[in-house]
């Protein structure tokens, strides 16, 4: 990004840098490395525009100045450093009015779930959130690059916090790059969970119906996913100290790429 654009983005959008480049660092903590590949996007309501991980760093390596600015609009020309999955979010965000955070990540336990047709069970407080409302996008299981398949995973995933990617992972979704960061997590353990729970001899037990809604409200409602993501930055700045100086990219005088 040259400093002309960076000068006109308000506080807002500068401190919404830093969190996109602390939701990457923190999937990179949570397993969802694989090498440059993987998105976190974001966009505050009203704006034409996200913010999104630049296409040649990774979820461990990616800082706030990695992290650019990016058209909603499909039509616009992409910028240098777009990830080639940009339609992915496009499409996501044109679907989604409430959606304001997407993360698509290559995470083992979730690749390997959607590569099944096992249905997400309750085994786990996690896998209550996402019970019946997950379900597979299965048009192709390569890199999403167009418009067309990109709308094809926003249909497939319809009002669902998430869908899984046939032999891709997964595309997570919330109200904020927070929420969609935490549900991402989330998401991996579940998998991870029900699949060792797949392998136990004489099959398992899982939530009520009655619990399954009583985890979503206490266990994954707002204020839990504000301590989850405090958690989570927390985390951030023990494994990589030098993030903790990162505040000074919300600054409007801060030395930009």
């Amino acid at each position: 990004m040259t400093a002309p654009v960076e000068a006109r983005l308000p506080p807002v959008v500068r401190k919404l840098r830093v969190q996109v480049a602390l939701a990457s660092r923190s999937l990179s903590i949570g397993g969802h490395d694989d090498f440059n590949q993987g998105q976190v996007s974001a966009r505050i309501p009203g704006a034409d525009f996200m913010l999104i991980k630049g296409a040649l760093k990774g979820f461990d390596e990616c800082t706030p100045e990695d992290v650019i600015v990016a058209s909603l609009d499909p039509k616009a020309p992409a910028p240098p450093l777009a990830p080639p999955e940009l339609p992915l979010h496009q499409a996501v965000y044109e679907a989604r009015p409430d959606v304001h955070g997407v993360v698509h990540s290559h995470a083992p336990h979730t690749l390997v779930f959607g590569a099944t047709d096992l249905p997400l069970r309750p085994v786990s407080h996690e896998g209550a959130y996402f019970e019946d409302r997950i379900d597979r996008f299965t048009m192709t299981s390569n890199t999403i690059l167009d418009m067309t398949t990109a709308r094809g995973v926003a249909d497939a995933l319809g009002d669902d916090p998430a869908v899984l990617l046939r032999n891709h992972g997964g595309v997570i979704v919330g109200k904020s790059v927070r929420h969609a960061t935490v549900h991402a997590h989330t998401l991996e353990r579940a998998c991870r969970l029900q699949l060792i729970a797949e392998r136990v001899p004489g099959g398992y037990h899982t939530s009520t119906p009655e619990d399954v809604l009583a985890k979503r409200e206490f266990i994954y409602g707002d204020l839990a996913v504000r301590s989850y993501w405090a958690h989570s930055v927390g985390r951030v700045r023990r494994t990589w100290p030098e993030t903790a100086q990162w505040a000074r990219f919300e600054r409007a005088d801060a030395p930009q790429s």
